[in-house]
């Protein structure tokens, strides 16, 4: 899943955490503790968009990502 995206969102709160994978490495432990939850399973919701993958909620980026005012 992570291979596919060329930009990971990561909201966590308020919080929002964007990284350009094509660009980048994020480092692997800081980079699970932002993706996965306390059972260490992927947080929730995940969504793939084409190349975006958005993991977690925020309310300001979901309307900025599905184009609702």
């Amino acid at each position: 899943m992570f291979a596919a995206a060329s930009k990971l969102y990561v909201a966590r709160g308020k919080k929002v955490v964007t990284f350009d994978l094509k660009k980048e490495k994020p480092d692997k432990e800081a980079f699970e503790k932002m993706i996965l939850g306390r059972t260490g399973n992927l947080r929730a919701p995940t969504i793939r968009m084409g190349k975006k993958l958005i993991i977690g909620f925020n309310e300001d980026s979901y309307r900025e990502f599905f184009g609702i005012k």
